[in-house]
């Protein structure tokens, strides 16, 4: 009966030893559109602080320019160009956060599998420990 039980998990193992190897400590790249890139590269600066204090400043100065210089003011003080502005941004730049968490979640996706795969394997071998100590028992 032992003979029959290593015969079969050395068929089991390798393929799915391999398969995990594969999989877990070398991932599967997914491809990378140059958008892609370009949305992970936005997402990852449009998401940080320095991002955030430059648009203040930018706004602040905008609109002391605005409300300094009265008289001849290109954006008068409801500042309907800012808005038209930050309205634009806005319509871009959420799609491209959105693009680049998309592809977050399918590498979260791929994590979970493997780790699904690691959790097989090791529930198929302590399966496999726990028939051996049932056969040492035995005898």
């Amino acid at each position: 009966m032992e003979k029959g039980l290593e015969k079969s998990s050395k068929k089991e193992k390798k393929p799915l030893a391999q398969n995990i190897v594969n999989n877990v400590i070398r991932p599967i790249k997914m491809p990378t559109t140059l958008g892609q890139k370009a949305a992970d590269k936005i997402t990852k600066w449009a998401g940080s602080w320095t991002f955030i204090i430059s648009f203040l400043l930018i706004l602040i100065i905008w609109m002391m320019a605005n409300i300094y210089a009265w008289v001849n003011t290109w954006d008068p003080y409801p500042f309907i160009l800012l808005n038209l502005v930050l309205s634009c941004i806005a319509a871009i730049q959420a799609p491209i956060i959105l693009m680049s968490q998309n592809r977050e979640a399918q590498k979260d996706r791929q994590r979970a599998e493997y780790d699904y795969a690691v959790n097989r394997k090791a529930e198929r071998e302590i399966a496999e420990i726990k028939e051996m100590v049932k056969n040492i028992t035995k005898k």
